[in-house]
């Protein structure tokens, strides 16, 4: 699918945000967590892909599916656009998504974004955010899948750590990928709702 914009010089296209090899070459014989029934990146369900975020993606309920984690926002295909191919250019971003090719929507993603570090001997830690699973498809494992693979893609691109942030009550499924609490107190300062 491949849509125009006029005016904007701007296509919404199958072009990935990052090489999808990565996920092809991962080794999930290291995956730890148990999935029943079986899944995996390269069989992640009837009728899903599981895959790196297309531009096209913007016309297959990606922000609707992200509304239902946080505020998405109203978002022109202009500036989605401007962002991904920021995010593209920089390599630092490796945003997942589950489609559903039987309803042509996004079902599931999440975000893995690398940051370079001079600590470590200037190596690269991995963060895990925007974990979501549409409420539709709920109780098949993708959120599973989803954290399984981000994490063993940090592994794949040597960051000699991974972190998320996540409610008290979650703490217990991220337990189950090795995750731990740090000593470390999360805290921010919000600008914008």
């Amino acid at each position: 699918m491949i849509i125009f914009y006029r005016g904007c010089g701007m296509l919404l296209d199958e072009t990935p945000l990052f090489d999808p090899t990565l996920l092809q070459e991962l080794d999930w014989s290291s995956n730890t967590v148990p999935f029943s029934p079986p899944i995996s990146p390269a069989q992640p369900g009837e009728g899903l892909i599981l895959r790196p975020l297309h531009t096209a993606d913007l016309n297959r309920g990606y922000y609707k599916l992200l509304s239902q984690l946080t505020l998405a926002g109203d978002v022109t295909p202009e500036q989605f656009i401007k962002n991904f191919d920021h995010m593209r250019k920089t390599g630092d971003y490796f945003v997942i998504v589950v489609e559903d090719r039987n309803l042509g929507q996004i079902v599931a993603t999440a975000t893995l974004i690398t940051e370079h570090k001079f600590i470590h001997s200037c190596a690269k830690r991995g963060r895990v955010e925007e974990v979501v699973v549409s409420d539709v498809c709920r109780g098949k494992q993708l959120g599973k899948l989803l954290v399984s693979t981000l994490t063993l893609l940090s592994k794949k691109l040597d960051c000699y750590k991974i972190t998320l942030e996540c409610a008290p009550n979650n703490v217990a499924f991220y337990k189950k990928f090795g995750y731990h609490a740090s000593e470390e107190t999360y805290m921010q300062c919000r600008f914008f709702e």
